[in-house]
């Protein structure tokens, strides 16, 4: 058993604004997943609780300041060195100005068929992949 993987928990959220969803472009010198599109989000830090790495991830990636909704679903990503749970919940947003931090290089808000779009073409990181296939890719 010793050659088990470590677990870290990612947080990602939901934001939608006119039946579109926020994702974020990976910088493409990203250790994990260069230049695919994902939802905002981030590790939690020791000791921190998950809903306030949430907050503080989004409003990092984005600019965006948040008020958390409800569960949407979660979702395990192995990685050479870890796994990670990613939890991914819904937010609402009282503004829709995105400014994306240095981490990503662009951000869209897409809708189904766009979303349906970039998963054939490979683009979203593997844990949107994930999420979207277990949920027949309604969001």
């Amino acid at each position: 058993m010793n050659d088990r993987k470590p677990y870290g928990q990612t947080m990602r959220g939901i934001a939608k604004k006119d039946d579109k969803i926020l994702v974020v472009k990976r910088h493409p010198k990203s250790r994990h997943n260069p230049e695919q599109w994902e939802l905002p989000g981030g590790k939690c830090e020791k000791e921190e609780y998950f809903d306030e790495t949430l907050i503080r991830e989004f409003k990092e990636e984005t600019g965006l300041d948040i008020e958390l909704g409800d569960f949407y679903d979660a979702v395990q990503v192995d990685y050479p060195h870890k796994r990670t749970v990613q939890v991914i919940i819904y937010v609402d947003c009282d503004d829709f100005e995105v400014k994306i931090s240095d981490e990503h290089t662009d951000f869209k808000w897409i809708g189904k068929e766009e979303i349906k779009e970039f998963y054939e073409k490979g683009l979203l990181t593997p844990s949107l992949r994930k999420a979207l296939e277990k949920n027949d890719f309604e969001i």
